[in-house]
């Protein structure tokens, strides 16, 4: 189709149109929810971790890491591990400096 001036508002129409039915199969695609949990080898877990693996041995001995046994064979959760993650988190100065004022004014 050539464009002209005068098949302008035509081609523009179109492009709407073709523009909704894009939206409208974006909108029908499913969300990305939360990943599945997958269970991980020691290996695995330390190579997710950057841990090597005496770590991951050493950290689950100590109760550190939580951990599922089958066996001989350690199995690891990856939300597990996340969540582990997340709670040996260090906060930052402004973080800290922030609880102590927020403690200081209760």
């Amino acid at each position: 189709m050539e464009l002209t001036i005068d098949k302008l508002p035509e081609a523009v129409s179109q492009l709407n149109e073709k523009l909704d039915r894009i939206e409208a199969l974006i909108q029908k695609q499913p969300q990305p929810t939360e990943p599945e949990d997958k269970l991980l080898t020691v290996r695995e877990a330390a190579e997710f971790m950057s841990l090597a693996v005496p770590t991951i041995y050493s950290n689950v001995a100590n109760g550190k890491l939580p951990s599922m046994k089958m066996g001989k064979k350690l199995y690891f959760s990856k939300k597990e591990l996340l969540e582990y993650l997340k709670t040996t988190r260090r906060k930052t100065v402004d973080e800290m400096e922030q609880e102590a004022e927020n403690h200081l004014n209760r």
